[in-house]
């Protein structure tokens, strides 16, 4: 790096090797990443070019630890892009992207680099490698494979010319939702407006008409944090009617923030691509290297599940029909009515409400039982470090150490929404963890990984309040950090969260289900005013009312990834929405639910690559994590020494080291069926 690029970017000298955030401007990621890119293409070059004959160490282990300044910049860039973005931010993102995506199809396509890991790949049962280094070398042959490393150099430059044109789609897509959810805003003011909104909402919608400079509203605002809520709580239908349109029509309102012809040309490029691959469809390449391994697998599970779940929300739908009619009204079940009857519901068959359980789940004690569960679970310890700059002033940094008190990781949480942030919530990190050595002589790496959700901040003074949803969102997201932050593996492409798509989810899905374990809410499940714990009277209703409207929650979620695997099968698009309508009436969705993710702001699945013909992987992994929560169950202790060891070993410590297959038989003793899923969702009954 030449001596005018800012150090900070690539020299982390910060607490225990944290980037000094504070030290970084956004004026020096331009350069930095013109920098890094030379000099990532002068170590590949290096190793191509070696004149040695090709080993697993001088050119696996070579391209393993290549390009780490460029590995710190980006992890930097994209964190500030997703978590405290701003104009100049988007604006390099919109650029970078296609070039980052350029210089990987160089790499992928080099015909000299690929000469020697195929020469590797050939031979590789005569070089003594374990199954970790196979599965190294594995990845960087089907890597290059998939990068189109055998095509010829028409076809080459072709697929390299879709990706980078992928990249800069994506990026588009990306800042167009964050667009639209920035861009519109309701401000009230009216009893009528606020009538039935409890006080927890409205200090957090105060508190957003107040950073909006509008003190003494109210700001209704498309955040998950606020939108949900608002939905379930507002008496006033028609206000409902107007947020929920404008909540489900992101990306869809027509200008520059637009994300319809973006879709088109996203899934036609896709399907060349795949084409070009020698795939069928674009689901098929993608689903080449997980669990499901066919469109047709993945297919069948869905369906599975849906056939019981539209069943299951009929009769939902039913029974808030007739809340509608006792009240006099004769309009049907709309999607903007769900969630405010559905709660109404909630209220009369259990005797809670969600008014009344969120006092006793303050975010300060849900992060405590995240770290707690850890403890009981896998020996580590969390400390908080105060005083230490993150990447934002709400950023709170966190020491993990292990049972003999070493520290194993860092670990960032940073949980308020922001109109800087992008909405949903994510787990990702600066710095993985690995043993090997790297240039500048340090011997392996920690990881550094943080949570990005989207709370609502409350008002100074006031404690942060959580839903249960909110609370499970926290679990979900510590548990994909645990998987970052218990890996130990040798190399850095399969170190903790770097597994298949359909295996990733498993241990964040998992570590759910330890929110609801009684031990955990009776201890901080406490009240925000008085410290009292939550009333073993309205825990039982609480964990007897998991599996209330469970119908609804899992229509939105199937018809998601049902219109996802469409898209990624289609032998032609010529009009995607055309496509997500008639998929929806195929399957018979009911009028009364939307999807969780309407196309024009599906992030998963156009923003980027990652959950494209992937959006299935969470219901994969949910057979997975009710399998393997069913084996603690069995031993009678959720904290089971023996079980959480064999969790440790095989699941959350192997990262991609081993087939997620065998890792799964290795942990459990067998591979599941769906039937511990659906019961565990109440769509069938549970098996005695």
């Amino acid at each position: 790096m030449t001596a005018s690029l800012n150090p900070a970017l690539v020299d982390w000298t910060g607490h225990e090797g944290l980037p000094r955030f504070e030290a970084i401007r956004d004026e020096d990621f331009a350069p930095a990443f013109d920098a890094a890119l030379a000099r990532h293409e002068a170590e590949i070059d290096a190793i191509a070019g070696n004149p040695e004959p090709p080993t697993f160490e001088n050119t696996i282990v070579a391209l393993e630890i290549a390009g780490d300044e460029l590995s710190r910049v980006s992890a930097l860039f994209w964190n500030k892009a997703g978590a405290h973005t701003n104009e100049t931010i988007q604006a390099l993102e919109r650029e970078i992207a296609p070039k980052m995506s350029r210089h990987y199809s160089k790499i992928g396509t080099n015909p000299v680099l690929f000469r020697r890991i195929d020469t590797l790949w050939e031979k590789r049962g005569e070089l003594g490698l374990d199954v970790e280094a196979t599965r190294v070398l594995e990845r960087h042959w089907k890597g290059f494979v998939k990068s189109g490393a055998r095509l010829d150099k028409p076809e080459q430059e072709r697929l390299a010319a879709i990706n980078e044109k992928l990249a800069g789609l994506g990026a588009r897509f990306g800042q167009n939702v964050l667009a639209d959810e920035k861009g519109w805003v309701l401000m009230l003011s009216s009893e009528d407006e606020l009538a039935g909104l409890p006080d927890f909402l409205k200090d957090a919608m105060a508190a957003v008409a107040r950073d909006r400079g509008a003190e003494g509203r109210y700001a209704v605002t498309l955040s998950r944090s606020i939108i949900e809520p608002f939905l379930t709580f507002s008496e006033n239908r028609e206000l409902r009617e107007q947020a929920f349109r404008a909540w489900t029509a992101r990306g869809e309102n027509g200008g520059e923030t637009d994300n319809r012809g973006i879709i088109a040309e996203t899934l036609a490029l896709r399907a060349e691509k795949a084409r070009l691959l020698g795939y069928a469809n674009y689901a098929s390449l993608k689903l080449d290297d997980t669990m499901a391994k066919t469109p047709e697998a993945v297919n069948d599970l869905l369906m599975q599940v849906w056939e019981k779940a539209v069943v299951r929300a009929r009769e939902e739908e039913a029974d808030l029909a007739g809340l509608i009619a006792e009240e006099g009204c004769n309009h049907e079940v709309m999607p903007w009515d769900w969630r405010h009857y559905a709660e109404r519901l909630r209220a009369r068959k259990f005797s809670f409400s969600e008014s009344e359980l969120k006092p006793y789940l303050q975010l300060e004690k849900i992060v405590d039982a995240c770290f707690d569960v850890a403890n009981r679970l896998f020996g580590i310890t969390a400390a908080e470090k105060k005083g230490i700059s993150g990447y934002h002033p709400d950023v709170r940094v966190f020491e993990i150490r292990d049972a003999s008190g070493r520290l194993v990781a860092l670990f960032l949480g940073d949980y308020f929404a922001r109109p800087s942030k992008r909405s949903g919530a994510w787990m990702s990190s600066f710095q993985s963890q690995h043993k090997l050595t790297l240039k500048n002589g340090a011997a392996g790496e920690i990881p550094i990984v943080y949570n990005v959700c989207n709370f609502a901040k409350p008002a100074d003074g006031k404690p942060a309040l959580l839903s249960i949803d909110d609370a499970r969102t926290l679990f979900h997201e510590f548990g994909h950090a645990l998987h970052g932050m218990l890996s130990d593996v040798t190399y850095p492409s399969v170190s903790g969260t770097g597994v298949s798509r359909d295996f990733v989810e498993l241990p964040s899905q998992l570590y759910e289900h330890w929110l609801t374990v009684p031990d955990i809410l009776r201890k901080y499940a406490v009240h925000y005013k008085t410290g009292e714990p939550m009333p073993q009277a309205l825990l039982d209703k609480v964990l007897a009312a998991r599996t209330f409207n469970s119908g609804f929650a899992t229509v939105e979620f199937t018809a998601s990834a049902l219109v996802d695997m469409a898209y990624h099968t289609a032998a032609g698009i010529d009009d995607p929405m055309a496509l997500e309508a008639a998929t929806l009436a195929k399957i018979g969705m009911p009028n009364s639910i939307v999807m969780r993710h309407r196309s024009p702001h599906f992030l998963h699945v156009f923003s980027g690559d990652g959950y494209s013909a992937g959006y299935y992987s969470y219901m994969w992994s949910e057979v997975l994590d009710a399998d393997a929560f069913a084996a603690f169950e069995e031993t009678g202790n959720p904290f089971d020494p023996a079980m959480a060891g064999r969790l440790k070993d095989n699941i959350y410590s192997v990262g991609g080291s081993l087939d997620p297959e065998d890792a799964y038989r290795a942990f459990r003793g067998k591979l599941p069926s769906p039937d511990a899923m659906l019961a565990k969702k109440g769509l069938v009954a549970p098996v005695l």
